[in-house]
């Protein structure tokens, strides 16, 4: 128990002392006993679980991988949406092949971890995990979709505010090598973008909660934040989306459920008509993480993964309204309330 407490106060420190800019005190997250930083995956229902561990517990990993191993999971997860609980038991048998513990609660993990990759597939779960997380004390990656609805988005946010505890989540889509050069200026000035990605709907989430989460981040990706309004046409084969920026800029994604599905789009700027694709797997989103973990500072701001997650809300409040203009802010007030 000592042990325990020790560990979870230097985690805290460390990782408030890593989130003192202006002081100069960046600095590595590191157990008191110079073992590896341990990391906990919660829920076993989406591949992402085996894929991160294959990569953070490769024996070879380089340095910007290195020293976060997965050392155990819980496996729930989906309890209600078959497509993901049926997958369950194979990911639980796979990641005990890969040496790592699973256990019976979120309690019994968080007891055993420092830091935490919150997989559950079931964005209605994730509040409540989170809390437990936060309460804890544990900074903690959240896969998407970040929530089932945007007020439990701003509600985890609001939580990890009050218990003062890093959090950050994203789509590996937005370390697309050529998402991040646009973003930092690659075709100049942007002028608008259009995205495009499978847009599947799951009855239990907001529309493109589920998988058009990946293409509509991807446009905020190289659009930043500053959405005003959203426009929605949909038919059960597409989705067009079209988003008005303050500036003025138009912002587009196009959500697949026919025919080829891939990932990718064009941003338009003043320098170049750039390609924003292709996809190039999790390394580069895992990179990311460990960097989180280590510094404690969240690579994605609050307000951009909120106007992210209010931008899909207000498409399926168009939608309801035959494809009439629908805000941002409306949304956000909303789901404050």
């Amino acid at each position: 128990m000592e042990n325990s407490i020790n560990r979870r106060d230097f985690l805290k420190l460390a990782t408030l002392g890593s989130m003192s800019m202006g002081m100069g005190l960046g600095r590595s997250i590191k157990t008191i006993d110079n073992e590896s930083p341990r990391v906990g995956i919660i829920g076993l229902d989406t591949s992402h679980c085996i894929a991160f561990t294959k990569i953070l517990n490769d024996p070879q990993a380089p340095p910007e991988l290195a020293g976060y191993p997965v050392v155990a999971a819980y496996p729930y997860g989906s309890k209600t949406i078959k497509s993901s609980y049926s997958r369950i038991p194979k990911y639980t048998r796979q990641i005990k092949q890969m040496g790592v513990k699973v256990v019976d609660s979120v309690d019994d993990l968080l007891d055993q971890v420092d830091v935490v990759l919150l997989e559950t597939n079931d964005g209605q779960r994730h509040l409540e995990q989170a809390q437990k997380v936060f309460k804890a004390g544990k900074p903690a990656f959240i896969d998407k979709p970040l929530a089932a609805s945007l007020a439990d988005v701003v509600e985890i946010y609001d939580l990890a505010d009050q218990y003062d505890v890093p959090v950050f989540s994203a789509s590996s889509l937005r370390y697309m090598s050529h998402a991040q050069a646009i973003r930092h200026g690659k075709a100049g000035t942007l002028l608008g973008a259009e995205t495009y990605g499978p847009a599947g709907i799951e009855p239990t989430h907001p529309d493109l909660y589920w998988m058009g989460i990946h293409g509509v981040e991807t446009l905020f990706t190289v659009m930043g934040t500053g959405c005003r309004q959203v426009r929605r046409i949909y038919s059960k084969e597409t989705d067009v989306v079209v988003g008005t920026w303050d500036d003025g800029k138009l912002g587009t994604f196009r959500g697949l459920r026919t025919g080829r599905e891939d990932f990718g789009g064009t941003a338009f700027g003043e320098k170049e008509i750039a390609p924003i694709g292709p996809y190039e797997g999790y390394r580069s989103l895992l990179v990311e993480i460990v960097k989180f973990f280590r510094t404690g500072k969240a690579p994605v701001t609050p307000q951009e993964t909120k106007e992210i997650y209010a931008f899909m809300s207000a498409a399926d409040a168009s939608k309801r309204r035959d494809g009439a203009p629908v805000t941002l802010q409306e949304m956000l007030a909303k789901a404050r309330q």
